[in-house]
């Protein structure tokens, strides 16, 4: 079922036929947008997984804590960062959402010394959702270009 930036987590849409806000909505608002880090405990299952993302020694993330250990981190290096999700899709117990992340290199956080840089990069997100919580979810958010803007990695081509 397709939906706008609206869409719903089980039910995609309201009683007047309106969209209902799905949990990736409420995860890229509260989590990255707000900065809420009590919404991580909300809206992640406790042993979720977070295909697509790594800890610091390249593992795959795994459980609410690992996830919150990548957050600071993230936070760190880019601490306005907003995300704009633009598209949503529900599918049964999975949703999956069309993203661009904005934010200014401001932290150490990724291991890089800060540059004052922007950075605008796009991803999807798709997620199992169990019970209104992130089980699982498989990300997919292009990285490389966030390095090239930090001046990090060389521009291809």
């Amino acid at each position: 079922m397709l939906a706008n930036t609206d869409s719903g987590l089980n039910n995609p849409t309201a009683e007047c036929g309106m969209p209902k806000p799905n949990v990736l909505h409420r995860w890229f608002e509260e989590v990255w947008n707000k900065g809420r880090e009590a919404a991580i405990d909300e809206l992640a299952a406790p042993d979720v997984i977070a295909h697509g993302l790594v800890d610091s020694q390249g593992n795959e993330l795994a459980g609410r804590e690992g996830f919150k250990a990548f957050w600071r981190q993230f936070r760190n290096a880019f601490p306005d960062v907003h995300v704009d999700v633009h598209d949503g899709i529900v599918d049964g117990e999975k949703v999956a959402v069309r993203c661009t992340v904005r934010g200014t290199h401001m932290g150490d956080g990724i291991g890089i010394a800060p540059t004052s840089k922007p950075v605008m990069f796009t991803g999807i997100c798709i997620a199992r959702v169990e019970n209104g919580q992130v089980a699982e979810a498989w990300n997919n958010f292009d990285f490389l270009t966030l390095y090239q803007q930090i001046g990090a990695l060389p521009p291809v081509g």
